[in-house]
């Protein structure tokens, strides 16, 4: 997939954190290179605040799971240096 095809793709498809982030990255960087007509700023803008929201979702998601994971009682909260000593 052509880096062009990848921008367009929409962020709500299912994209890993990571290139979420990524992809945010880029379209900042081009919107701080200036260089941009009005319209595209708006478009890349709007591409921003879309991936901002689905990688917001993603760790909403995340922290949801850790959650669940701590109340079922499956899993052990981490217990640090300090709590090791004691």
């Amino acid at each position: 997939m052509t880096e062009e095809a990848r921008a367009s793709s929409s962020p709500k498809e299912e994209a890993r954190y990571e290139e979420i982030v990524q992809r945010l990255t880029k379209v900042v960087e081009r919107l701080e290179g200036g260089g941009l007509s009005l319209e595209e700023s708006i478009a890349a803008f709007e591409e921003g605040i879309q991936l901002a929201r689905a990688g917001a979702q993603k760790l909403e998601e995340a922290e949801r799971k850790v959650e669940q994971l701590l109340d079922d009682g499956r899993t052990v909260p981490f217990r640090g240096e300090e709590e090791k000593r004691r």
